[in-house]
């Protein structure tokens, strides 16, 4: 099987892309070739282009290049998914769009989500264009036929990332180094919203197990890890695999909001509500579907892996200034 992935080391596809080489695929990698922090598998064929910026270079590739299935990692917009119709269209047997499970309505009416769970998050500008992306997509497929097949990871991790609900995406060692210090951590809420966090290997199965699969054309699929935590319980786990006991600070989401805007799409619509994904479809599809993985091993080896390399624990002071901030400011509303 000959697959494209667009994108393909980030937290996420890189997982995917180690076991699609393990698993005996070819696979080729389209990017920019700017990631720091993972390498492309040795056995992949990489070609380094910017899809969005050098379209003529990637049709240049594909003159002589069609694959069993493309997945595009770094799609966004309508106007990325335009560009990949016109593209892909008879150069692939199945496009596979990554969107986001954050998609999926909020607030929630029920908190178990299936595939069939209404889309609709007016809260987060980023789930409303994927929903955009998805709406098109599925137009040219009953239109027109395109064979597409649709992902919504929700939030997924590796050793490059400590996925914590409040934190810095870049440099993810900010609160674990917090921890560390004795000072206080965030928590929005009262922390017992319920939440689902899954190892970037354990979703790798469900993914490369949809390639090639003509019965997932036309389909949608979510794969998380069967795990149910509150963000209490998420925290102080981390704070475990760090070895101390965080303090935690509990502050309301619309304070977080007003100091940390870009906050809001991601909390409101999304971290905290209590969700709970029915994972039955993806392994109906791929039964050896299975999450392996516990948060208490993952955070533990990705702390590990962090503190392995100087580089890799460097922290964001601006956003650790913000934090002290903002609980500064909640002290003053609420002293002990």
């Amino acid at each position: 099987m000959k697959i494209l992935f667009i994108g393909g080391t980030g937290v996420i596809s890189s997982a995917c892309s180690e076991l699609a080489v393990r698993r005996g695929i070819e696979l080729h990698i389209l990017n920019r070739g700017l990631s720091k922090k993972i390498d492309a598998p040795k056995k992949a064929v990489v070609f380094h282009a910017d899809i969005r910026k050098e379209p003529e270079k990637v049709s240049d590739y594909l003159e002589n290049n069609s694959f069993d299935a493309v997945v595009d990692w770094v799609a966004f917009t309508p106007e990325n998914i335009e560009q990949d119709i016109k593209v892909f269209t008879g150069k692939t047997k199945q496009f596979v769009f990554i969107s986001s499970a954050t998609v999926y309505q909020k607030p929630p009416r029920n908190y178990i989500i299936t595939e069939n769970t209404p889309l609709g998050n007016p809260f987060s500008d980023y789930a409303t264009n994927k929903i955009a992306c998805e709406k098109r997509l599925m137009q040219e497929y009953k239109r027109k036929g395109f064979p597409v097949t649709i992902i919504r990871p929700s939030l997924t991790y590796g050793l490059s990332q400590i996925p914590l609900c409040i934190g810095s995406w870049n440099y993810p060692y900010t609160v674990i180094n917090r921890m560390k210090k004795g000072k206080q951590v965030i928590v929005p809420g009262d922390g017992t919203s319920l939440w689902t966090v899954t190892w970037n290997a354990d979703f790798a199965k469900g993914l490369v197990g949809l390639l090639g699969n003509k019965k997932a054309i036309g389909e949608a699929f979510h794969m998380t890890s069967d795990e149910v935590l509150c963000w209490n319980q998420i925290y102080k786990e981390a704070g475990k695999a760090a070895g101390v006991e965080p303090r935690l600070v509990h502050i309301p989401t619309d304070l977080l909001s007003e100091y940390i805007p870009r906050l809001s799409g991601s909390l409101i619509g999304d971290k905290i509500n209590s969700i709970v994904f029915d994972n039955s479809k993806i392994r109906e599809f791929v039964p050896d579907f299975k999450c392996e993985v516990k948060w208490a091993e993952g955070v533990r080896k990705a702390v590990r892996w962090h503190e392995r390399v100087l580089d890799r624990s460097a922290i964001d002071k601006e956003a650790d200034r913000t934090y002290d901030k903002i609980i500064s400011a909640y002290r003053r509303a609420f002293p002990k």
